[in-house]
């Protein structure tokens, strides 16, 4: 199986730093099988963890596996409770650049809702695991251009109940609108 789909080579940064790349799809015997891309589940890979506040109160931290969308950037990140391979989804986060959400969000539900990753990252509490330094800092850095919003899903045992709601990143702050638009003079 392994010599039938071939060398699959991806760059866990390079995507994600840069312009997005599209993720190569994974070659099979091109003479009887058409080619499978990869699924969509595929390259979040990027390991982040970072603390939440769920109702207003701090939890975690979370481990975020996050995978670039689209360059502006927009990231989405399938966030647990653990790194055990069998540790369920508990909650997904969108990240998308400031440019995009500050003009089409308005005031009282970015700040219900949104958070700006330039504060969360400058509060010490994130952490970019399995890059080294430079490539960890670079993330970081293009992450702090961005806003997240957070969907928290709740569970009565092992079970799903239906519930969901927006968690908060730790240290975020109520924006004026002055505030708010100010990322546009940085």
């Amino acid at each position: 199986m392994l010599k039938r789909l071939g060398v699959l080579v991806v760059g866990l940064l390079l995507g994600f730093v840069g312009a997005r790349v599209a993720t190569p799809p994974l070659p099979v015997n091109a003479a009887s099988d058409p080619v499978v891309a990869a699924p969509p589940s595929h390259g979040y890979d990027v390991h982040v963890v970072a603390p939440h506040l769920v109702d207003g109160k701090q939890h975690g931290p979370y481990h975020h596996y996050c995978k670039v969308h689209q360059p502006d950037p927009v990231i989405v990140c399938l966030i647990y409770d653990s790194t055990d391979p069998n540790a369920m989804l508990s909650q997904i986060e969108w990240i998308y650049a400031k440019k995009m959400t500050r003009k089409a969000v308005p005031l009282a539900q970015w700040n219900r809702n949104w958070h700006d990753h330039a504060v969360e990252i400058a509060g010490g509490r994130v952490q970019v695991l399995d890059l080294p330094p430079e490539k960890a800092k670079e993330v970081a850095d293009l992450v702090a251009t961005t806003d997240g919003l957070i969907y928290h899903f709740y569970f009565t045992g092992a079970l799903p109940n239906g519930r969901m709601s927006i968690a908060q990143a730790v240290g975020h702050k109520p924006m004026t609108a002055k505030e708010l638009m100010a990322f546009e003079k940085k």
